[in-house]
């Protein structure tokens, strides 16, 4: 009789260890392309995103190897990442909507690339909040002219609500869609003959995020702190 495999149950440590290595796997595909090309001084990758996406346990768990109990945070959390001997700054920003974008503003500068956590449990209720920071960032002048990757991260995938990336995916679109046409009629309103700078793409056609001026990729993920322990189910790149 063949022996019976008997399922292997990975204890938190080892947990750990697969989300920080699937994790740099991730942020090394996003940036390489742009890493090798590049000879401007950015160094930056900014973790941006709303409250209670999980940003600050990404951060604490790629950076310090360690997961922990996090509060909504009212600073930035900043440190340094070592990839193909370089050093990256990696960016926790803010995701209170009062404190966003003033943290935006000060480290988009030296942006390489960003990461956009979503809560992919909560993502339909939130998704005009979030598309308007997505939005917001993707038209700002900076982010246009330096053009860094973007990782839209779909995070908290263990919980029975989750929508998985393609799911995501196809929200923001459809919301981003509509929020052009807002902006556009905004422009309008004001001065009929401003430049439409701030629209994505031709607003007679549905949106994509293929269009865009940055090449954009869709991740799933989930870390939680529940019990000293850190999860990972999966984080892929789009």
């Amino acid at each position: 009789m063949a022996d019976k495999k008997v399922p292997v149950k990975l204890e938190g440590t080892d947990f750990t260890n697969i989300f920080i290595a699937v994790f740099v796997i991730i942020i090394t595909l996003v940036l390489f392309a742009l890493y090798r090309r590049s000879k401007s001084t950015r160094r930056g990758i900014l973790l941006t995103g709303l409250c209670n996406s999980g940003k600050t346990l990404i951060y604490s768990q790629l950076l310090h190897n360690k997961n922990v109990q996090t509060h909504t945070s009212i600073v930035e959390n900043t440190g340094n990442y070592l990839i193909n001997n370089d050093v990256l700054k990696v960016v926790d920003i803010p995701g209170h909507e009062r404190l966003r974008n003033k943290f935006f503003e000060q480290y988009k500068d030296i942006a390489k690339g960003l990461v956009f956590v979503v809560d992919s449990a909560t993502i339909q209720q939130d998704i005009r909040d979030a598309a308007e920071f997505l939005y917001n960032i993707l038209v700002d002048p900076v982010i246009v002219n330096n053009c860094p990757n973007l990782l839209i991260l779909c995070n908290k995938q263990d919980q029975t609500l989750a929508k998985g990336a393609t799911a995501v995916k196809s929200i923001f679109e459809k919301e981003l869609n509509t929020l052009r046409i807002t902006k556009s009629k905004q422009l309008e309103s004001v001065d009929p003959k401003a430049k439409k700078t701030a629209i994505l793409g031709n607003i007679d056609e549905d949106f994509d995020f293929a269009v865009l001026h940055v090449k954009v990729d869709i991740a799933e993920s989930y870390a939680c702190s529940k019990n000293n322990a850190v999860d990972i189910e999966g984080l892929k790149s789009g």
